[in-house]
């Protein structure tokens, strides 16, 4: 006879926020590629600056789900309304864990009102101070940087957001799951 048991089930959740993403647009248009000059498209250095956004990036640690959401700030307000977001995606599951860096705004007077609206909802894990390569989502930071944000130009504000956007939404078709690979039991502790 099987017996049924209670399970809770949690959401695990790796956040951070990267504030400061600028939106840079080119003064002339790009140079083509010419035989024995450019082998490759060239831009002239001056750029005019648009702007600068700030992207909150949540990164689901069972299904590689990615939430984001790109504001103009990264202030307290901005991560309450974060937090709801996360709060209206996971309705099914009974407590989300939230791995987070010591940004003075998760311990905020505002993110602990909210936080008391809803309580038992949410439970916070703390990095150590100067461990941020510690929360996976700098992973998925690295990566951005590197692949999309990397020397990109842009009109506007707006089409940034909306690049980013895009971009997250590109990933979510096909999230990756990261797996670890070694046991607890197999890991040396200094």
């Amino acid at each position: 006879m099987r017996h049924s048991i209670n399970i809770p089930i949690y959401a695990y959740i790796s956040c951070d926020e990267k504030p400061d993403i600028q939106a840079i647009e080119n003064t002339v248009p790009n140079l083509p590629p010419f035989p024995g000059t450019y082998s490759c498209f060239t831009r002239d250095y001056e750029y005019i600056r648009r702007g600068t956004l700030s992207l909150m990036v949540g990164i689901d640690l069972v299904t590689g789900h990615i939430l984001a959401q790109v504001e103009d700030h990264h202030r307290n307000s901005e991560f309450v309304e974060f937090l709801k977001m996360i709060d209206e995606h996971y309705k099914d599951k009974e407590k989300i864990i939230v791995i987070l860096d010591n940004h003075s705004a998760y311990i905020s007077k505002e993110t602990r009102a909210y936080l008391n609206t809803v309580p038992n909802r949410f439970e916070f894990v703390f990095i150590p101070k100067n461990g941020s390569w510690l929360n996976l989502i700098e992973s998925f930071f690295g990566k951005m940087a590197q692949t999309m944000l990397r020397a990109i130009r842009i009109k506007s504000k707006e089409k940034l957001k909306d690049r980013i956007y895009k971009y997250i939404k590109e990933i979510n078709d096909f999230p990756i799951i990261y797996r670890f690979r070694n046991k607890m039991d197999d890991m040396v502790i200094f």
